[in-house]
C-alpha cells in the first residue's frame, strides 16, 4: 500500500510574495480552483489578518463548490502582552470560517530574544495559547515552526523545547520550516532524526530555495518520516522561491511510490503550472524540470535516433505522465532522425533513403548559419519541409511596399504607416494602414490587402514580437533574427525571420504566419 503524503499548496500566500507577482481576489480563486482540480489537500489562501485582499478572498471563497482540497488561513501566534482571545489577528482567523488554521512561532531564540524582544518562556506561552485556543474554532490547526532548522543548529534544546509545546497544545501538524533557505539536505536529514526522537506529532516540512536544495530537502524529509510537504506551484515565492511542487510531486509519486495525488490527475500538472504563470502573467521557464516545454526537447541527432527507437534512453520519465510531451528540436545539430520524426509530426510522409531527407538537413543548417533559428518558429520550419518538397502553395505575390516612421514634435509619439500593394491571382490589391510602430503597420496593411480575397485572416492577431541581435560585434550594422506569435481562436504558431534590415526580418516573419495560417485552413477544407 501507498505511502500518503500530504500536499499543501502556498502559492496564495507564501507564493505571492515573489517579486514581480500580485494576484488580485479573483486570479486567486481562480488558482484555488483550479489547485483543486489537481487534487492538492490544502491550499493556503493568505493571511486575513493582514490585509483587505486577503480578508476578501476568505469571504468569496466559501462559495466555491471544492471536492478536494481543504482552504487554510494563515496567521501567527498572538502578540505579546495580549490575551489570545482579544488578539486582532487571532479574531480575523476565527472570522475567516474555514476548516483549517496555520500559525507560525519563534523557534530560533535569536528571532524571540532580538525580534519579539521577549524571554524564551514567553515565546513559549504565546505558541501554547493560540494553538490550544484555536483548536475550539478549526477541524486542525498546523504550527509552522519558523526558522526552525536555524533555531536547532544555535540552540537546538529550544528549538525542541517549542515543538514540544505545539505538541501539548494538541497541533494536528508540525512544519519544520527552513525559512532563510540555507541549510543543507544533510543537515536536513540529521536535524529530522533528531526531533522525531523527541515528537510524536506527524511532521511537516516547509523549505525555501536560498541555497536551491528545497525540492532535494523536502524529498529527504519524506524519506524520513515526514507526512506532509508545504510548498508552491512552479516554485514561486520570496527571495529565490519556495519548494517546487511541480518537481516534489511527481518525484515523490513516480520515482518513490509515495501517494500524493490521484494518477489521472498527476497528468495535469502542466496544465497547472502554465495556467499559474499565466494568471502571473509571467513566461514559463522553458527548463523546468516536469512541467517545462523543453524538459522533454530533443535536439542532438544521436539522442533523437535513440528515443525514437526507445523513448527511456533520454528521458527519465514519459512525458505524458505529468502531461507534457516529447519535442524534436531541428537545428544545424539536426540528422535525419530529427527531420524524420518532425515530418512524422507535420503529417509529412517521408522515405528515410530519398535525398528529399538530406536536403531538408542542408536547407535547416544553411539557413541556421544565416541566423535563423527554428526551435521557437515551427511553422517557419514547417513551411521550409513543404517548400523545399514542392509542397507549399503561394497564395499571393508582393509587388511592393513602404513604411514611413513620422514625428511631427518632439513631445509626440511617432506616427508609423505602411503602403502596401499584392497580386493575388490576376487581381491586384494596393492599400495602406497605420499602426503602434512600423512592423504593427507593415502586418497591418498586408492583412487589410488580402482580406478580400481571404476573410479568414480578419481573425488573425499579432500576438508577441521579439528581436535579437544575431551577431553583436557588427552594432547598428549587425543581422536581427525576428520572431512573430500570431493566433487566432483556436491556435497559436510562431514565424521567424532575418536580416541587417529589422523590417525586412519582420517582412519575412508576418509572410510566413499569414502563409500559414492559409495553408491550415485549405488543408482543413480540402483545398491543398
Amino acid at each position: 500500500m501507498q505511502k500518503l503524503v500530504e500536499i499543501y499548496d502556498t502559492t496564495l500566500r507564501d507564493g505571492s510574495q515573489a517579486e514581480d507577482i500580485s494576484f488580485s481576489v479573483d486570479d486567486k480563486l481562480r488558482i484555488t480552483e483550479k489547485l483543486d482540480e489537481l487534487g492538492i489537500h490544502y491550499i493556503e489562501g493568505g493571511w486575513p489578518g493582514s490585509n483587505p485582499k486577503d480578508a476578501e478572498y476568505f469571504k468569496k471563497v466559501r462559495k466555491l463548490s471544492l471536492k478536494n482540497a481543504k482552504v487554510v488561513a494563515f496567521g501567527s501566534t498572538h502578540r505579546p502582552k495580549t490575551n489570545v482571545e482579544n488578539d486582532s489577528n487571532i479574531k480575523a482567523l476565527i472570522s475567516s470560517e474555514v476548516p483549517v488554521f496555520t500559525v507560525f512561532g519563534k523557534t530560533w531564540d535569536f528571532h524571540v530574544t532580538e525580534a519579539l524582544k521577549i524571554t524564551l518562556e514567553e515565546n513559549l506561552e504565546l505558541i501554547f495559547n493560540t494553538i490550544n485556543y484555536l483548536k475550539k474554532y478549526a477541524e486542525k490547526v498546523f504550527f509552522d515552526a519558523e526558522h526552525f532548522f536555524d533555531g536547532f543548529k544555535d540552540n537546538p534544546e529550544y528549538a525542541i523545547k517549542c515543538l514540544k509545546t505545539a505538541q501539548q497544545a494538541y497541533a494536528d501538524c508540525i512544519i519544520l520550516c527552513d525559512t532563510n533557505g540555507g541549510t543543507l539536505t544533510n543537515e536536513v536529514e540529521r536535524i529530522i532524526k533528531e526531533v522525531k526522537k523527541s515528537i510524536n506529532t506527524p511532521l511537516g516540512i516547509h523549505a525555501h530555495n536560498d541555497s536551491d536544495c528545497a525540492v532535494a530537502n523536502s524529498i529527504i524529509a519524506v524519506l524520513n518520516g515526514i507526512t506532509q510537504v508545504q510548498g508552491t506551484i512552479n516554485g514561486f515565492g520570496e527571495r529565490c522561491g519556495n519548494a517546487n511542487l511541480c518537481s516534489i510531486i511527481p518525484n515523490l509519486q513516480l520515482k518513490l511510490g509515495y501517494k500524493c495525488i490521484d494518477e489521472d490527475n498527476l497528468k495535469k500538472l502542466t496544465e497547472v503550472s502554465r495556467f499559474v504563470y499565466e494568471i502571473a502573467n509571467l513566461m514559463p521557464f522553458k527548463r523546468q524540470p516536469f512541467v517545462g516545454e523543453s524538459a522533454f526537447a530533443h535536439k542532438g541527432g544521436v539522442h533523437v535516433s535513440a528515443v525514437r527507437k526507445r523513448p527511456e534512453t533520454y528521458e527519465h520519465i514519459r512525458p505524458e505522465l505529468v502531461g507534457n510531451r516529447q519535442r524534436i528540436l531541428v537545428s544545424d545539430l539536426s540528422g535525419k532522425s530529427n527531420i524524420l520524426k518532425k515530418a512524422e509530426e507535420f503529417g509529412i510522409v517521408l522515405n528515410p533513403d530519398s535525398p528529399e531527407v538530406q536536403a531538408i538537413v542542408d536547407a535547416v543548417k544553411t539557413l541556421e548559419n544565416e541566423g535563423y533559428q527554428f526551435e521557437g518558429a515551427e511553422a517557419s520550419l514547417e513551411l521550409l519541409f513543404r517548400n523545399t518538397l514542392g509542397l507549399k502553395r503561394k497564395f499571393f505575390d508582393l509587388i511592393g511596399f513602404r513604411v514611413i516612421d513620422e514625428k511631427r514634435k518632439g513631445d509626440e509619439a511617432t506616427l508609423s504607416e505602411a503602403t502596401i500593394m499584392v497580386k493575388v491571382g490576376k487581381s491586384i490589391e494596393h492599400t495602406a494602414a497605420t499602426g503602434n510602430g512600423p512592423v504593427n503597420a507593415l502586418d497591418n496593411a498586408l492583412r487589410k490587402a488580402l482580406e478580400r480575397f481571404y476573410p479568414e485572416l480578419k481573425r488573425v492577431k499579432l500576438r508577441d514580437y521579439k528581436v535579437r541581435v544575431v551577431n553583436s560585434g557588427k552594432g547598428t550594422a549587425s543581422k536581427v533574427r525576428v520572431l512573430v506569435e500570431s493566433g487566432d481562436e483556436e491556435s497559436v504558431w510562431s514565424t521567424v525571420g532575418v536580416s541587417e534590415n529589422i523590417i525586412e526580418a519582420s517582412w519575412q516573419a508576418i509572410v510566413d504566419s499569414i502563409e500559414y495560417k492559409l495553408y491550415k485552413e485549405k488543408t482543413k477544407k480540402g483545398e491543398v
